[in-house]
């Protein structure tokens, strides 16, 4: 078999960024004077940035609220996200059978870093600013043995890396959905990813 890598999706999937990411929306209305329904934008928690900003703004002022949003990010979104249950548990066994951890999320790779940082979260490799088909590229590049991830576009992601997609039911998508994203198995949440893990290993080892 070859060396276990296993990649995880950030917002949702890890961590539950939605109190942090709706104060910074807040703070990025009462800044631009462009009302922003936080509450709403934190329940489509997936694509990138510019695809919800491009909801509430002009094309002409898209950039302008990326650009402020990324700004206000450190002070108002990275204290308030805490890990999802089991997302500590499902890093460790991943290092724990000598595997490696990797992100890839559509948040670019400063904004990550500070979440992976402040809640001590163990990754060994980091790829951001990618969505989607876009997230395959780095799958490949860091040889992935799979995927885990809440959103539709995660299944998506896995596919065309060509690695099993394992889907959380803890995001905007639900079971359902994953499931028919492609999904190869779907959890309610990360406190059965170690005995996931240990499925996918062992089917593995046998088709060898």
């Amino acid at each position: 078999m070859l060396p276990l890598m296993v990649g995880f999706d950030l917002d949702m999937t890890l961590v539950d960024s939605r109190p942090g990411i709706a104060a910074c929306y807040r703070a990025l209305t009462v800044q631009t004077g462009v009302p922003v329904d936080a509450d709403l934008a934190v329940s489509r928690l997936g694509p990138p940035l510019r695809t919800e900003i491009a909801h509430w703004f002009p094309p002409e002022r898209v950039e302008e609220a990326v650009t402020i949003y990324r700004e206000l990010y450190p002070a108002y979104a990275i204290t308030p996200t805490v890990p999802l249950p089991g997302a500590r548990e499902a890093v460790e066994a991943v290092h724990a059978r000598g595997g490696r951890v990797m992100v890839v999320t559509s948040k670019i790779g400063r904004l990550a870093r500070l979440h992976l940082d402040h809640l001590g979260l163990s990754v060994d490799e980091l790829a951001g600013d990618l969505f989607a088909e876009e997230k395959a590229t780095a799958l490949r590049a860091h040889g992935a043995t799979l995927y885990v991830g809440d959103h539709v576009a995660d299944m998506v992601a896995a596919a065309a890396a060509g690695v099993p997609g394992v889907g959380v039911a803890t995001g905007p998508c639900s079971t359902d959905e994953l499931r028919a994203a492609g999904a190869y198995q779907v959890l309610d949440d990360l406190t059965g990813f170690p005995a996931a893990l240990d499925r996918i290993i062992g089917l593995a080892l046998e088709q060898q």
